[in-house]
């Protein structure tokens, strides 16, 4: 019973958190349009989040094993809460900028969630009980874009940005109360005080020791680096193909959040005893790169919303899947290093993928981002592949 109202806790937690970051996804694009940004320049800014994230992540999970999991959960919502205010009062590129970067460098949540998931959920109950987290991060990105367009309104001429910022800001505040007040620690003092003289790996050391989690986070890096290709150019695209504001984006990046959300959510705890973590991995990584094929070529609103479809379906078995399966490569007093290097290695993706898809697709065309994304993510079948044969 105390497992589930921990669970419960957790799980609502994460769905007010990623709320929150999930509202401003497809609006910073059209807050920097606005400014007078070019596409080249628009992605970078959206990738100098995950450049810092990429830089903290690792040190947020090492703080949460030394220091608990609530302390860091509190400090990074602090931080986002503070990085929401500052990009609704934006009125310049620089001021967009550095609102990005401060929520990068306190964006230790998601692994701490993680983390903590890890630590209250028994070895064969772990992959459904991250896919019950990765389904609350889901529900978040789900209800984030439209509520977000939504806020914002559907003339990117017009958009309003501050009543956006200011619902999130508020939401980290909720979430924030709810860690305080109802979530337990699950990391205390008694278990970090069972391996004080173990050392403190850094992440370059723990990918060298434990070749499995290299293997798993080199794919994971692909899979994020097409995914933040889609997340940073396809407002861009659709604004530039079809002429759609910041409603009809977030209405459309609905089409990869709720499918994501409902594989996590409940066929993932279903399928995963049945064909195993490996295998659902793969399946999603197919289906995922189906939807980026499809999409590069899609000419019009129908085949665009299937090759979303697609995408969030391949996400939604892939992910929970490969955090189950770099779980397994921690120990009870390293898990937050681990969870945070592994989540690391998406950040870097994230730090490429805007960095590039500017570039790509001005100089490529509109399609290109996609097919160059879809390239890249299929080799991530065979790193998965690599890492069970590495365990066994």
């Amino acid at each position: 019973m105390a497992l589930n109202r921990q669970l419960a806790a957790l799980f609502l937690f994460s769905v007010i958190d990623t709320l929150g970051f999930g509202i401003l996804i497809p609006l910073v694009p059209y807050m920097a349009d606005r400014f007078g940004a070019a596409p080249a320049v628009i992605t970078p800014i959206l990738g100098s989040y995950s450049l810092c994230q990429f830089i903290a992540a690792p040190l947020w999970g090492r703080l949460s094993d030394a220091h608990g999991r609530r302390p860091i959960l509190i400090s990074s919502l602090t931080g986002a809460c503070l990085s929401y205010l500052i990009l609704g009062g934006a009125r310049s590129l620089w001021w967009l900028l550095g609102s990005r970067m401060l929520a990068g460098c306190m964006a230790g949540n998601i692994a701490a969630a993680f983390a903590y998931a890890s630590d209250v959920s028994a070895p064969q109950q772990r992959a459904a009980t991250l896919g019950l987290i990765g389904a609350a991060v889901g529900v978040g990105f789900t209800l984030g874009p439209p509520v977000g367009g939504l806020l914002a309104g559907a003339d990117p001429r017009t958009a309003n940005f501050v009543r956006p910022a200011l619902v999130s800001a508020c939401l980290s505040v909720l979430a924030i109360l709810v860690v305080r007040f109802v979530l337990p620690e699950s990391h205390g003092a008694q278990h970090r005080r069972e391996h004080p003289d173990e050392p403190r790996r850094s992440s370059w050391q723990l990918l060298r020791t434990r070749p499995s989690l290299a293997l798993l986070s080199g794919a994971t890096l692909a899979v994020t680096y097409s995914q933040s290709i889609l997340e940073s150019i396809f407002a861009i695209w659709a604004l530039h193909k079809f002429g759609f504001g910041p409603r009809t984006v977030g209405l459309l990046l609905f089409g990869v959040a709720l499918p994501a959300l409902l594989m996590q959510g409940g066929v993932v705890r279903v399928l995963a005893p049945r064909l195993g973590e490996t295998r659902l991995a793969v399946c999603g990584l197919l289906l995922y790169v189906a939807g980026f094929v499809t999409l590069g070529c899609a000419g019009g609103i129908a085949p665009t919303v299937v090759a979303l479809v697609l995408c969030g379906i391949g996400l939604g078995a892939y992910n929970p899947s490969a955090f189950a399966l770099a779980s397994k490569q921690s120990r009870s007093h390293d898990r937050g290093a681990v969870m945070g290097t592994y989540v690391a290695s998406g950040s870097l993706a994230r730090i490429i993928g805007p960095f590039t898809s500017g570039s790509i697709y001005a100089w490529l065309g509109p399609s290109a981002p996609f097919l160059i994304g879809a390239c890249v993510t299929l080799p991530a079948a065979w790193l998965v592949l690599g890492a069970r044969r590495t365990r066994a």
